[in-house]
């Protein structure tokens, strides 16, 4: 049975940190939490609650504090990531970590809306959280229900799939879209969460944005389809439109509008180019894609032909 260490980000959260660290405890082998530059006592209070506490002298993100903690961790420990101020309940890792336990998953996702809309959850939220979802959905290829979760666990092998390009709240869009490129297998539980215990400063929507702005700009390099082929045919077909209906007016002895005219001609002209270019960046990413996966083969193989040459030569 592998142990199960859980990863705790904190930035200012010595308030509920220890809280969250002895209930942590209880259900994981070893806690760790990565104090990300706070300028409180987070470390403190974590250290006195048991957990190992790593620190960042300065503030970088959530991305970077989980990136700091994913790379001190080894072994093939399942690694359970909770968010820090209050809202999740440890209690739900057995149910989290149940999945890869069984071999049946090598990520789970806690969602709070597995079962639809939930009362308790502010409205704001949840239209902001429709939107993310649909954003992540289309850039990762997957069909999450909660995609900014921050309570998920980890099968070891799981580790050296991120990226951690992200250091702010979008890492979670992002760590999902580097799951579903490596081919993890990926299920979802149903998690509880409080909202009554949010120490949040920063404004929900501008946090909304500015997540949905680094999960579009994921898309431009990892789905140009929908970056860039669907609205770009969008534009051509309505500059078409627009072309058939001056085109009728003309015919009817009527005359054409320069504005109008003009702008037939640029969405038909723009529209087409960036379809086009959606067209080529997808065609080299699959060609990248491509290589990549030959050489990870090749590697394998020059792998497995060192492991049978060396065998052989301690037989002899």
């Amino acid at each position: 049975m592998p142990s199960i260490t859980a990863l705790l980000p904190a930035y200012n959260e010595e308030v509920s940190i220890g809280s969250v660290v002895l209930r942590a405890r209880q259900y994981a082998d070893r806690v760790i939490v990565v104090d990300d530059g706070s300028a409180d006592h987070t470390a403190e209070v974590a250290a006195l609650a048991g957990a190992e506490v790593l620190r960042h002298a300065r503030n970088q993100g959530k991305g970077a504090a989980l990136k700091t903690g994913f790379a001190s961790l080894n072994g093939d420990a399942v690694i359970v990531t909770i968010d820090t101020d209050g809202q999740h309940d440890p209690a739900d890792i057995p149910r989290l970590v149940a999945p890869i336990l069984r071999g049946e998953a090598d990520m789970v996702n806690g969602s709070r809306y597995i079962s639809g809309n939930k009362k308790d959850t502010p409205f704001y939220r949840r239209v902001g959280q429709v939107v993310l979802d649909t954003a992540t959905n289309l850039d990762s290829g997957l069909s999450v229900t909660d995609s900014q979760s921050g309570f998920r666990a980890f099968a070891a092998k799981a580790k050296g799939v991120f990226r951690f390009w992200q250091n702010g709240l979008a890492i979670e869009s992002e760590m999902l879209a580097d799951a579903a490129a490596a081919g993890l297998r990926i299920q979802e539980v149903e998690i509880g969460v409080r909202y009554d215990v949010d120490g949040s400063s920063e404004n929900p929507v501008a946090h909304g944005v500015r997540v949905l702005v680094k999960v579009l700009h994921d898309m431009e390099l990892r789905r140009p389809l929908f970056y860039f082929t669907a609205p770009g045919l969008v534009m051509a077909g309505t500059g078409v439109l627009m072309g058939l209906d001056f085109l009728q007016t003309f015919a009817r002895g009527g005359s054409l509008m320069y504005g109008p005219t003009l702008l037939m001609v640029m969405l038909t002209l723009i529209g087409s180019f960036m379809a086009l270019t959606g067209v080529i960046l997808h065609s080299i990413a699959r060609i990248m894609n491509e290589c990549k996966s030959e050489l990870v083969t090749l590697g394998r193989a020059d792998r497995e032909n060192g492991y049978s040459a060396g065998k052989a030569a301690r037989d002899n």
